[in-house]
């Protein structure tokens, strides 16, 4: 049975070391075997550990949350189109020129 470190892991899964890493302290992804082979721990990955994370991505929610995403979800389940920002039109600015005498 072959035995792949986190690094080896998260090149097979194509995806970053720091990725996995970070869904793994977050817990969205479960923590595999741990070993000590020196003085930090080393995680050590199965091919079906690896198989299952793989399958576990895609429904990992990922990138950032917007402050209009709730809205833009709400109106998307009634059919309605996406909230957008509108833009403001821009001030005209008024110069008046004094006369001097």
């Amino acid at each position: 049975m072959n035995r792949y470190s986190t690094r080896q892991a998260a090149t097979k899964l194509g995806i970053s070391h720091n990725t996995l890493a970070r869904h793994i302290a977050s817990g969205k992804l479960p923590a595999p075997e741990a070993i000590i082979p020196g003085i930090r721990p080393t995680h050590v990955w199965t091919e079906a550990e690896i198989e299952q994370v793989r399958q576990l991505l895609p429904k990992i929610a990922n990138g950032r949350k917007t402050r209009y995403e709730k809205l833009r979800r709400k109106e998307s389940q009634t059919g309605a189109p996406a909230l957008q920002k509108k833009k403001q039109p821009k001030k005209k600015r008024t110069t008046t020129k004094t006369a001097k005498s």
